[in-house]
């Protein structure tokens, strides 16, 4: 059972998407924490030293997906 879930889709350019990544990337590597704000909410989730790392890519003939996935 999920405790909250947030989902968030937006179209932007693949250089925003790329600039978006880079910051999450950079906020990872820095620091323990990952903080989320959506809708008024603040939250702050910590991340331990290892965690697993998934990548998925789905091509198909009218849309293709590349999915990043951590856990811990």
């Amino acid at each position: 059972m999920d405790i909250l879930e947030i989902e968030q889709k937006e179209r932007m350019s693949r250089e925003e998407a790329a600039a978006r990544l880079r910051a999450f990337a950079d906020t990872l590597a820095r620091n323990n924490d990952i903080e989320f704000e959506r809708g008024g909410m603040h939250m702050k989730v910590h991340v331990p030293d290892e965690i697993q790392v998934k990548v998925e890519l789905e091509i198909e003939s009218d849309e293709n997906e590349l999915e990043i996935e951590l856990t811990w």
